[in-house]
């Protein structure tokens, strides 16, 4: 059975794109992840300096230190073996004022971003200096290092600098982390943007609030994207018109997940795949499950499963995977061209 055949027994639905009946939809988009690395032999003593207080350099074969240490030396590309502590109190080199800070940095009230280079040192390290105000600021002057007591082996073990050449105390450290020779670091990663969704975007996304899969395109004969875009990429034409799609599809390409992950909701093995619905001309990314992983095949008819109604929303995850219809496998010529 060839898709053309299967899409004739459809009758696909085109309408004008016009402006929704409802607003243009728009909602914070938030994205996070946790960002884990090992720090290696080198960034990781310099790790183990901030538990005890100390800022640790690196120096390379020519006798430049750098400040946080770099891997390799950048002249002989040989790892970086030689260190040295350097002083906490440094010299400005550029600043920028931060009036209103924002969650998550260093200090809440306005600060310079300056980069410090620390007597000692060659190379200058970014960091927050604390002001009153950035009169008080230029390049050139002196400042040095304000430790937290609670110390873990992060840059943020320096909670700011401070003006001044007069090093603080540095308190002993009230946590109980230990570093190895090879330590692992992990860096929360997050941003939050307000986004607000295109015309077409609207209506794919008010479609699957009602249970309805909306693609685009520039005209009749012209190809269908799903989800839809604001233009036809091949030649920058406006998709024009919306078409409604069958919830039924082929898998044309597909990958089998073995590998578990942090934040994974499936137990491997399982099968992500391009499906490609009946009447689109481009496949998107969607799980494939109630079924043997290695059962999964390019051709394979496959069926939308939906969601509880009540749990729809204007998302794609409405859908919650795609399942084997039972109908024979599409011909590979009806696919080819859209793998």
């Amino acid at each position: 059975m060839s898709v053309s055949q299967i899409s004739a027994g459809f009758a696909a639905v085109v309408a004008p794109i016009e402006n929704p009946d409802d607003p243009v939809l728009s909602a914070p988009l938030h994205n996070a992840f946790d960002y884990t690395r090992s720090l290696g032999p080198v960034l990781g003593r310099f790790a183990r300096g901030l538990l005890d207080g100390k800022v640790i350099g690196g120096r390379s074969a020519d006798g430049t230190v750098y400040v946080p240490p770099v891997e390799f030396d950048p002249v002989t590309r040989n790892q970086i073996d030689e260190f040295v502590e350097v002083s906490p109190v440094g010299t400005v080199t550029s600043w920028t004022w931060m009036a209103d800070p924002i969650e998550g940095q260093p200090l809440s009230t306005p600060f310079a971003w300056a980069l410090i280079r620390l007597d000692g040192a060659d190379t200058s390290l970014l960091h927050a200096v604390a002001a009153n105000g950035p009169d008080d600021l230029s390049t050139g002057v002196r400042v040095h290092v304000v430790w937290k007591s609670e110390r873990t082996g992060r840059i943020d073990d320096i909670d700011h600098f401070a003006l001044g050449e007069t090093p603080d105390p540095v308190p002993a450290n009230t946590s109980d982390v230990t570093l190895g020779d090879n330590p692992m670091i992990t860096t929360p990663i997050e941003l939050t943007i307000d986004h607000t969704a295109s015309i077409e975007e609207t209506w794919y996304l008010q479609g699957l609030k009602e249970g309805k899969l909306y693609g685009g395109r520039t005209g009749p004969d012209a190809p269908v994207y799903f989800p839809p875009r604001g233009a036809d990429p091949t030649n920058g034409h406006p998709t024009g018109e919306k078409v409604e799609l069958a919830d039924k599809g082929v898998v044309t390409t597909f990958c089998i997940v073995n590998v578990p992950f942090l934040g994974q909701q499936i137990k491997p093995p399982y099968v992500a795949a391009y499906v490609l619905l009946d009447g689109s001309d481009i496949p998107f990314l969607h799980l494939i499950l109630e079924t043997e992983a290695a059962d999964v095949h390019m051709g394979m008819r496959v069926e939308a499963v939906w969601r509880p109604r009540e749990e729809w929303d204007h998302t794609l995850r409405n859908i919650s995977h795609f399942r084997p219809s039972g109908e024979p496998d599409a011909d590979y010529d009806s696919y080819k061209d859209h793998l």
